[in-house]
């Protein structure tokens, strides 16, 4: 047990936690939308067929090799960037780097063939075939007007997502050494400190409620057609 009061280490494990998942969130955002894009833009050739098969095997693997495997190349073999452990302040990007590249691989196959499939259900629109007929380009149809109309389900994904940035990542922590929420829930739940683990599920509850309310009023913002009445 700890005597450190539940709400000094709640505000002294959000900073790692944030430090590691919003450059995580970021770069996941704009990696899958990218390659998700690229995916469907030359759909039914060989770049999509193996990009499928690509996001089917990285949903196979099992989420802690990557840790594994990511720490047994990129630390131990080729010594780019530490095994383990945090420092605070600028010396804390060696240490965030890696974890952040492992969860951002971890992710991607789910999260490419969704928006992959998102891309597709709106490319097969009538508006879409309206604006073949008139001879605008592919590419134009699809950064300008298939990425806005798709916007909803991409949105979801992402705002509901941004919760667990103040969650933390309980195995990616804990794998890493990172002092933050998910490590501080992982050894609450190993110690019986009932008390932490009370305060994290509370603070889950609350940020998953505000996510939802988020996406909700987000919808407004990328679909005219939705109103907040």
């Amino acid at each position: 047990m700890n005597d450190e009061p539940v709400w000094d280490r709640i505000r002294q494990g959000a900073g790692p936690s944030l430090a590691l998942a919003i450059p995580e969130f970021l770069a996941s955002a704009l990696v899958t939308i990218a390659l998700a894009l690229l995916v469907a833009y030359y759909r039914g050739t060989y770049l999509d067929y193996w990009g499928v098969v690509a996001c089917v095997f990285l949903m196979s693997v099992n989420y802690v090799l990557y840790f594994i495997a990511g720490q047994y190349v990129f630390a131990k073999l080729l010594r780019i960037f530490p095994l383990a452990g945090y420092a605070h302040g600028l010396e804390s990007t060696r240490f965030i780097v890696l974890p952040a590249m492992v969860g951002l691989v971890a992710g991607l196959g789910g999260a490419i063939r969704f928006y992959r499939a998102a891309f597709l259900e709106e490319m097969g629109q009538d508006y879409v075939r309206t604006a073949r007929s008139r001879g605008v380009s592919e590419s134009r149809i699809l950064f300008k007007h298939v990425l806005k109309n798709a916007a909803t389900p991409i949105l979801t994904s992402l705002v509901l997502s941004i919760p667990f940035l103040f969650m933390g990542n309980l195995l990616l922590e804990s794998f890493f050494g990172i002092p933050g929420l998910g490590s501080i829930t992982v050894d609450a739940i190993n110690s019986s400190d009932f008390a932490v683990v009370r305060a994290m599920v509370f603070l889950g509850t609350v940020a998953y409620i505000l996510g939802n309310v988020m996406t909700d009023l987000s919808y407004a913002l990328v679909n005219p057609r939705v109103r907040l009445e």
